[in-house]
């Protein structure tokens, strides 16, 4: 009777371990998922954050030339004005298939990434 015990509580003792070590390998694999997608977004944040300024500075540059050719500096802003009007409906009209459905396959790729 005795080595039976002994059998079920090293039994129970290596169960315990297991779900132990199961657990902390979960823990781990998701703070290492956690962490990559995290560090991907943000370093497209970076990008974005110099392409916004390079684009900001292009605009008031493009606005300037416009209207200087037309006479009226305002003109060129409404000008510049108008085409991001038209940029912003078009990408609202298109924003699932073109930004939507691309940003959530590549967060669920990068999660279930081994």
């Amino acid at each position: 009777m005795d080595s039976k015990t002994t059998s079920i509580e090293l039994l129970i003792e290596k169960f315990e371990t297991y779900a132990k070590t199961t657990i902390e390998l979960t823990k781990l694999t998701t703070i290492a998922k956690s962490a990559d997608v995290l560090s991907s977004f943000l370093s497209r944040i970076v990008v974005s954050i110099a392409v916004v300024a390079f684009v900001l500075f292009f605009s008031f540059g493009a606005s300037f030339m416009i209207g200087e050719q037309l006479g009226n500096v305002y003109w060129g802003f409404f000008i510049v004005a108008l085409f991001y009007l038209l940029l912003s409906l078009f990408l609202y009209l298109y924003r699932t298939p073109w930004i939507k459905t691309p940003i959530s396959d590549k967060i669920i790729t990068k999660i279930l990434k081994k």
